[in-house]
This record gives structure tokens, C-alpha cells and sequence, in this order.
């Protein structure tokens, strides 16, 4: 009894899945790695359509699904000829604009000599299981970017292209009390770390609060409870659009790109020295400042990404290429269907960086 509480302590911990089942593809066993990538629901005994968590629940085998059940197939080989049988599966994961194939290699083999128990692997389902739910934490972030292309009564468009299945940027509007709001964000690192932070942005950022600065210090407070390291920080530039006085108001946490103010006279670069959203200082308090606005200016915040996207010689995209953009285009869509392109040939449309931005028709 000891030992095989041992053997299945070793199963269960194993990153690959196992699954026991009989002559009669009644299955047996299944281990953690198997149910998590399949169903954390899934019975550890019953019919194969229940541990693979299938549509046709309790009909394995009587559907025309399952003609192209991999698993079912190579386990009534292994049963048929008793012996080892393999197959492995190939699934097309979408990834940085290209798509990469994932291999799944399933393994079955008889257990002892009666031809009555059969033990199958699958190799490679860690990997699997990680790429569904990196696709999957993506999918969901996607899920947390701005709806429509008018809030306030403000024309509005962005581009946001992750470099990584989860991005670090987020852009943001909405409306309150007649008025538009824009806030752009960045937070340091890629990856799932960065997703995590840009989802205790979307949370922390107060919608409700009509001052700028006041929301930049409470999210800054919240930040200081997660008790970060100095290599965690969020960048902010969020700005108030108000139609009726035809003013502009702006607050910027540690946002090294500019937002920029197409007028008239030209393009207006508007910066304001502040630290990120961090654990660096102490009792930080942000500032917010006011500009006017006229009937046909073009309103746009960027992330880091776009002026430090490089080519393959290394060289910046810069500032100065934005603004050139900017003082090609039109309106909001215009401008954003212009960078991208831009961008795109600058880089060939290797992002090494998250690129966001978001420009809006005042």
C-alpha cells in the first residue's frame, strides 16, 4: 500500500499526462497533468469522452466526432495488436502574427501480460497546456480594450499590437459627466507579469474620480500595497477632453513619450516631469495641467513602443517620424491607420515591444 501511494505521488506530480484504461477503453486512471489540460472536471474513471471533457459526454465512440479522435484511435490500435502505439498531433497555435505548430505526442502500451490494462503518455502537454493559456490570458486582455470609436461625443481610434500573447500596454476611454477620458498605459516587463499588471491597472484606476491627478495618487497608493520591487512600475498619460469649454486637461505619471497636440500652428509636444506609478519615492503626489483646444485639432498618446521600435539596423523610430505621421493625416482613424503601416515597414513587423496608441478627433 505504501508503495503505490508512492507511484501515484509520482504520477500525479509528473508534467506529462498519464491515463490508465482496459481493454474496453474504460478509463481507469488519469493524472493532474492530464485533467488540467483537458477538464479539471473530468471524472478520473469513465468513458474517454468524459476525461477529455467531449461534447458527446457518455457516447464514445457512437458519434462521427469520433472517427477523428486521436485518442480513441491509437488506443484501439494498442488494444487491437497489443503493443505499443504512438501518434502525435500537431495544432496550430496564432502567435506575434505568425502561426507556430505545437506537437502533442500520445504514447500507449500494454501493462503486464493478460492484454487487459494499457497506460498511456502524453508527451509534450505541458507545453501545450501553457500555449492555451497564455492564448487564453490574451484573449481575455483583448477583452479589456476600449468598445467603440466615439465617447463623450469624441471621435476616437487606437492601435494596440502586443509583442507577447499578453501585453503590457493598455489603452483606455470612457465618459463621464458628458466629458472624455483617454489613459494610456505602460507597465515594465512582457509576459504574463506584465498582463497581471495591466489587469491592477484596468482595476485600480478609479473611473469615477474627475480629477486626473487625484486618480494617478490612488493608484499609486494601491501599487505601494502590492509591495513590489524597484523593477516594477506603470507609466501613465491620461488626459480630460471637455467639448463645452473646449479645454484639455492632462496628468502624466513617469510617461517618457509625448502626448501630441496637432493644431493650427502645428504639433505641440506636451510633457510634464513626473515619477511612474512605483515604489520608488515616497508620498508622491501627481500634478494636472490645462490647455485650450480649437474645433479640428488631433489629440495623440503613445507608448514607448512606438518611438523606440527599432529597425534591423538598430535604428529608433523616434518622435520625430510620429509627428511626421501626425502631420500627414486627416483625423483619429487616419493617423492610426498611417502609423501602423509605418511602423510596420520601418520594423518589417518585427515588434520587439508593445505598441499602443490613441488618437483623438477634437
Amino acid at each position: 500500500m505504501i508503495w503505490n501511494g508512492l507511484y501515484k505521488k509520482i504520477l500525479e506530480g509528473l508534467p506529462s499526462g498519464v491515463f490508465a484504461f482496459d481493454d474496453k477503453l474504460k478509463v481507469k486512471y488519469t493524472n493532474t497533468a492530464f485533467r488540467r489540460s483537458f477538464s479539471e472536471k473530468a471524472k478520473k474513471k469513465g468513458t474517454l469522452a468524459e476525461a477529455l471533457a467531449c461534447a458527446e459526454k457518455g457516447k464514445c465512440g457512437e458519434t462521427e466526432n469520433c472517427k477523428f479522435c486521436a485518442f480513441r484511435r491509437v488506443m484501439l490500435q494498442a488494444v487491437e495488436e497489443k503493443k505499443e502505439k504512438s501518434e502525435t498531433l500537431r495544432a496550430r497555435v496564432k502567435r506575434n502574427g505568425r502561426t507556430d505548430v505545437v506537437s502533442l505526442q500520445i504514447r500507449v502500451f500494454p501493462l503486464g501480460e493478460n492484454g487487459k490494462l494499457f497506460l498511456g503518455l502524453t508527451d509534450g502537454i505541458y507545453q501545450t497546456e501553457m500555449e492555451r493559456e497564455m492564448l487564453s490570458a490574451g484573449q481575455m486582455q483583448r477583452r479589456l480594450l476600449p468598445a467603440g470609436k466615439i465617447a463623450g461625443g469624441v471621435p476616437y481610434s487606437y492601435t494596440y499590437i502586443p509583442c507577447l500573447e499578453v501585453g503590457g500596454d493598455l489603452p483606455d476611454v470612457y465618459e463621464l459627466n458628458g466629458q472624455t477620458y483617454g489613459v494610456l498605459t505602460d507597465v515594465s516587463g512582457k509576459g504574463v507579469s506584465a498582463g497581471m499588471l495591466s489587469a491592477f491597472v484596468k482595476a485600480g484606476f478609479d473611473r469615477t474620480q474627475t480629477s486626473l491627478a487625484t486618480a494617478l495618487d490612488k493608484l499609486n497608493e494601491k501599487f505601494s500595497e502590492l509591495n513590489q520591487d524597484e523593477r516594477s512600475y506603470i507609466t501613465v498619460a491620461s488626459v480630460r477632453i471637455d467639448e463645452t469649454t473646449k479645454t484639455l486637461r492632462y496628468a502624466i505619471a513617469g510617461h517618457n513619450a509625448p502626448i501630441l497636440l496637432k493644431n493650427s500652428f502645428g504639433i505641440h509636444e506636451i510633457e510634464m516631469p513626473s515619477p511612474p506609478i512605483s515604489n520608488w519615492f515616497a508620498d508622491t503626489k501627481y500634478q494636472e495641467r490645462e490647455l485650450p483646444f480649437e474645433k479640428g485639432d488631433l489629440l495623440v498618446l503613445l507608448t514607448d513602443g512606438v518611438t523606440e521600435c527599432a529597425n534591423s539596423a538598430g535604428e529608433l523610430f523616434g518622435i520625430e517620424r510620429a509627428e511626421s505621421v501626425l502631420t500627414q493625416s486627416r483625423n483619429a482613424e487616419d493617423f492610426i491607420g498611417k502609423l501602423k503601416n509605418a511602423l510596420t515597414v520601418f520594423c518589417g513587423g518585427k515588434f520587439t515591444d508593445d505598441v499602443t496608441a490613441i488618437a483623438f478627433d477634437l
